[in-house]
């Protein structure tokens, strides 16, 4: 099934403006991002956030348990869910979609009318969940449709460039950086039919975090790099990254400012070609930012013949229109000796 989906920054923004009145259900893969999406929200609305792990509770955890007030049973709901200074607060009902059946069902009342049993929520308090979607195989049941019929689901794509500004200030290490700014596709990879590691958002973060650690001990050799990132990203990715790592992959700069000192690109084989290849995938693509033609031209003629030979290469059109007549027609005469 086909989804129409939005970023977590315009998912923040639904939160903000929405989540008081409509209970928000977010879905993506896993790893990208959901739960600091909307804790980040809650604080910049300065609400507490208050969550629930859907996997961990049972019906009791949300309805409360039964009192004897005089001749009747009274339900207490919980703290988390009702705290005593009845100030509004954000709950987040995190897995929801992982929860047993009867625990989707006990948040019903919650979701459609702010209310836990005879308790309505402070006025103002927000009602996001959020989970991953069957197609990602993540133990997630089948949810009912009065479950759905309760919420407004928001499908979460990854957005590269959202995702690189976070992790830039977040502390992200700058050859992971720099790896996904030149490979954007191995920010999060398809979820494999095998329980293995894959690369998402968190993953990469986690990466980065773990090579911190061992570098700060003084223990980060080679073999341990490629020890963390074969555990923790997909295999594909973790090759590659840990070659490009260990030819200073963090001193790669923007791939336009090659064009302006082309003299500035790595000596070693490996980080070149992959610029390279990088380069030729962006020119497929037509993604390349507006450069001036005598700048193209400066830049194919300033690489060694293997690397220019390689980079138009059944490119000759897209080169074209970019104009780089010039170097094209250098390059031919050497080929022809004409």
């Amino acid at each position: 099934m086909s989804h129409r989906t939005i970023t977590l920054a315009q998912a923040k923004s639904l939160i903000r403006s929405m989540a008081a009145e409509q209970s928000l259900l977010l879905l993506s893969p896993p790893g990208v991002g959901k739960s600091d999406i909307v804790r980040q929200a809650a604080a910049e609305a300065g609400l507490p956030c208050r969550s629930l792990l859907g996997t961990q509770i049972s019906p009791e955890d949300v309805s409360g348990i039964p009192r004897i007030v005089g001749e009747r049973s009274v339900f207490c709901p919980p703290r988390v869910l009702l705290p005593e200074d009845a100030q509004p607060f954000c709950l987040f009902l995190d897995e929801l979609p992982a929860a047993a059946p009867d625990i989707q069902k006990a948040f019903y009342s919650l979701l459609l009318e702010r209310r836990i049993g005879e308790f309505p929520l402070p006025p103002g308090s927000w009602v996001v969940a959020a989970g991953n979607r069957t197609e990602d195989r993540a133990l997630v049941r089948a949810m009912s449709s009065a479950l759905i019929n309760r919420v407004l689901i928001v499908n979460i794509q990854v957005n590269v460039k959202q995702w690189l500004v976070w992790a830039k200030s977040a502390g992200v290490r700058s050859d992971i950086l720099a790896f996904i700014t030149y490979m954007p596709v191995a920010l999060m990879r398809p979820v494999p039919r095998d329980p293995v590691p894959f690369s998402t958002p968190r993953a990469w973060a986690s990466l980065s975090s773990s090579l911190a650690l061992v570098e700060e001990r003084g223990l980060l050799t080679n073999e341990n790099r490629r020890a963390l990132a074969f555990g923790t990203v997909s295999p594909e990715d973790a090759a590659l990254y840990c070659a490009l790592a260990e030819e200073r992959l963090g001193e790669l700069l923007p791939i336009e400012q090659y064009f302006d000192e082309p003299e500035r690109l790595p000596q070693e084989d490996t980080a070149r070609w992959f610029i390279i290849n990088q380069l030729r995938n962006w020119i497929k693509r037509d993604e390349l930012p507006p450069i001036p033609p005598e700048k193209v031209n400066h830049f194919l003629a300033a690489l060694p013949d293997e690397f220019r030979f390689a980079v138009l290469v059944d490119l000759v059109d897209p080169w074209a229109r970019l104009g780089a007549s010039e170097a094209m027609f250098a390059a031919l005469k050497e080929v022809t000796g004409l």
